[in-house]
């Protein structure tokens, strides 16, 4: 896990992508998942800013331009919409706002769920810079956030450094 004291105190937000849990057909078992394993590899002292909103690209397009510019969030981590299916855009959704891609962050992703799950390699999850924030997308699945998210904190600690000018 590493320091968890390595890093001052961070504004994070995550974000859930779901018509049917923001419509309450179902509870969001996603977003919490990623708190709970941010809160344990990083550290409990972070503020954590949750958002649940339906499939729309334009409405997370905006959300993640709000959540850097405005809401000033160090870290902003989606879940869900990365799949091949028709309402799933969050990665263009992100492209439209990053400054800079980082494909590693997907590409690592991939590798770690495809031993575990073949059709893993159908997700296209991305991740980038927008100003001084890091923007990650994860997939929908609260497991598969919790095999994924963990091997990225080093390189989720690594970027924010580079982020704040350290």
């Amino acid at each position: 896990m590493g320091n968890k004291s390595d890093l001052p105190p961070l504004r994070i937000a995550r974000v859930t992508l779901s018509d049917r849990a923001a419509a309450g057909v179902y509870a969001d078992l996603s977003g919490p998942e990623i708190e709970r394993v941010l809160r344990e590899h990083l550290g409990p002292e972070h503020t954590i800013l949750s958002r649940l909103i339906p499939d729309d690209r334009d409405g997370l397009s905006a959300l993640l331009r709000a959540l850097c510019d405005d809401e000033k969030c160090d870290l902003v981590v989606t879940t869900g919409g990365t799949g091949p299916a028709a309402r799933d855009f969050t990665p263009e959704a992100t492209r439209a706002v990053l400054d800079r891609e980082l494909p590693g962050f997907g590409e690592a992703m991939r590798a770690v769920s495809f031993p575990k799950v073949p059709t893993a390699i159908l997700s296209r999850a991305t991740a980038g810079t927008r100003g001084r924030s890091l923007i990650i997308n994860l997939p929908g699945n609260p497991r598969a956030i919790g095999e994924c998210l963990p091997p990225l904190v080093p390189a989720i600690r690594e970027c924010l450094r580079h982020l704040r000018g350290a």
